[in-house]
């Protein structure tokens, strides 16, 4: 059976209708003359909704691996990155360090998809046996090595510099600034809204309800014939195969990649977007991700008015940051909109 087979029709379809038709209006915006103006005060909201729309596909892979299988993964960055950094590989002409090949960025942004998911594919089948906090442990090991893989091997990857003149479609589409931070958002945000529409389709089908057995007992599972390992190594590469492609997209939305773009702070940020929302719960845990999201965008103007460096103002919003998500975890443990019921919690 297919994947496609597996979607039922009937969810998401609202979804649907708003992705094409964000990728529509952005395409009339980045292929005709049309122009749009933004207040110079909603450029910063403009670039972050951008930065929401591309992590939103991390926050739904991760969701797919934790919320509905139970699969603790704490490298979910590595996937972003190498899909990033495949994708610019690929493409990026004329770089100052590492290897760019020059071809065209769609082959670019299929083979970070594809690579992304292989490596998924490589860490599920050694470890998915592993109980949770050692698949937790091996995820984050990976991310790890790979970001001093990414800083040491300057020649490939450009060490600490990273790849740069990697292609940007939509810039190359429309000279005019306000136009084409208008344009980006809403085909990213369009593409958002269709993979969002994919796995709530995949998760409510009779294969999602395969998945959330797994999470609440693999052993029951396994006893009524199901391949837990089959089903699990499956939802690992696909939401490996996600982050490749919100990595792909970020590449080409940014013009380049470094390490510094791919630390352990995002998966931080997609974890606790994840469960401040509630896992297991798609429009939650988008939810969940735009509030953190939020908070780091206000308190970047908290600072202009805080008697204090930018250095300390930053550990504060961490502090805080974690202080919200410790009183969620203590007096709403499933999450702010999470099914308490499903994900076998006490509220």
């Amino acid at each position: 059976m297919s994947v496609l087979d597996r979607l039922p029709s009937g969810h998401g379809d609202r979804a649907l209708i708003a992705g094409v038709v964000c990728l529509l209006v952005g395409a009339l915006f980045a292929l005709t003359p049309l122009r749009v103006q933004l207040p110079s005060a909603f450029y910063v909201f403009v670039e972050v909704g951008i930065l929401f729309v591309i992590y939103g596909i991390l926050v739904l892979g991760l969701d797919l691996q934790y919320g509905h299988t139970g699969l603790v993964n704490f490298g979910h960055v590595v996937f972003f990155a190498v899909g990033a950094y495949a994708t610019a590989m690929l493409s990026a002409q004329d770089t100052f360090a590492g290897i760019g090949l020059g071809y065209p960025w769609p082959l670019g942004l299929a083979v970070g998809v594809i690579a992304a998911a292989i490596l998924g594919a490589a860490v599920s089948l050694t470890s998915i046996r592993l109980r949770g906090d050692f698949l937790a442990i091996v995820t984050l090991a990976t991310a790890e090595i790979f970001h001093s893989v990414f800083v040491n091997f300057e020649d490939i990857f450009g060490g600490n510099v990273g790849i740069l003149g990697v292609p940007r479609p939509i810039a190359a589409l429309v000279a005019d600034g306000d136009t084409r931070l208008v344009a980006t958002l809403l085909v990213l945000g369009g593409i958002t809204l269709l993979t969002f529409t994919v796995v709530t389709r995949l998760t409510h089908a009779p294969y999602g309800r395969v998945l959330r057995a797994i999470r609440a007992d693999e052993l029951v599972t396994r006893s009524v014939g199901k391949s837990t390992i089959t089903y699990k190594t499956q939802a690992f590469v696909y939401g490996a195969a996600l982050a490749g492609l919100a990595g792909g997209l970020f590449a080409l939305y940014n013009g380049a990649v470094a390490p510094g773009f791919f630390t352990i702070q995002v998966t931080v940020t997609i974890w606790i977007g994840m469960l401040l929302g509630g896992a297991a719960n798609h429009r939650a845990v988008l939810a969940g991700l735009a509030i953190i999201m939020g908070l780091r965008l206000v308190s970047r103007f908290a600072l202009d008015v805080t008697p204090v460096s930018s250095d300390v103002f930053a550990s504060a919003r961490l502090i805080v940051v974690g202080l919200i998500l410790v009183a969620v975890i203590r007096y709403r443990p499933a999450g702010i909109w999470g099914d308490a019921q499903e994900l076998g919690v006490d509220q």
